[in-house]
């Protein structure tokens, strides 16, 4: 079942074209792998996704509705574009955490927020607290629920922000570069969650330089250079087999580091 289609995104900067008539589908329950060399579009392209930039062509569909149309009249409002933002999780590559609140408060902060929003009792604190404490949990930081950032390793922190981007209950989780800011050491750690989130059926967009590990985790992979899909398709054909000159030039220079 189709869960989000991407329809002729585009994006530019001044002259420069980030985003070229970017178009594809994600199945739920799968996960994406997006490759490609730095400066290709790929966190471009999950930004749009996220609302945290707007494209200027395209439309993005969520189970068949329209959620974003660059062609609309008018410009959602900010209010429209957090709600819409909710669909989607994103870890960032550098963490992102709030350094005064500890772990369990980082993972728990925007649902407490919206929670008072709503003027919602103490029990609905409690759940979300529960909650989070069960996320952390899941991520293998029940014993570093009350540390501040500073007194976690980066992947730990990694961890943590995974746990908060999942705390949201995103349609769709999504991962930019989430080992970059990683020494090699504590990549495997972060890597091990996706893995069990990958387990676990969670609809997932990676966008990642670890090619094995895109070669174990994703169902579809896509290619992407100067804004553009170059090649598309399953692990075994775009990584194993890639039929596009672009893509062999890039993946037997990653095969040589």
């Amino acid at each position: 079942m189709t869960v989000l289609e991407v329809k002729n995104l585009q994006k530019s900067y001044g002259k420069s074209r980030v985003l070229q008539d970017v178009s594809f589908s994600l199945s739920r329950g799968q996960c994406l792998a997006v490759i490609g060399s730095s400066g290709g579009g790929k966190t471009t392209l999950l930004r749009c996704l996220n609302f945290l930039e707007r494209s200027d062509a395209g439309q993005i569909l969520l189970d068949g509705e329209t959620l974003f149309d660059a062609a609309a009249p008018k410009p959602d409002a900010e209010q429209e574009i957090r709600r819409k933002r909710l669909h989607f999780g994103l870890v960032f590559q550098s963490f992102n955490l709030f350094p005064q609140y500890t772990a369990l408060e980082n993972v728990t902060l925007a649902q407490r927020l919206a929670a008072k929003e709503r003027r919602e009792g103490k029990q609905a604190l409690q759940r979300i607290e529960e909650k989070g404490r069960s996320l952390l949990a899941q991520v293998g930081l029940a014993h570093r629920m009350d540390n501040y950032p500073h007194q976690l390793s980066g992947g730990q922190q990694q961890r943590v922000a995974i746990a908060r981007a999942l705390a949201g209950e995103p349609d769709i989780l999504c991962f930019d570069e989430p080992t970059s800011a990683l020494d090699p050491e504590l990549t495997g750690e972060v890597l091990k969650v996706i893995r069990a989130l990958r387990e676990r059926e969670t609809t997932m967009i990676v966008v990642t330089h670890e090619i094995r590990f895109a070669r174990q985790i994703a169902d579809h992979v896509i290619f992407m250079d100067e804004g553009r899909i170059v090649e598309e398709g399953p692990p075994a054909q775009v990584i194993d087999a890639p039929q596009a000159e672009r893509t062999r030039r890039f993946l037997e220079r990653y095969s040589e580091e």
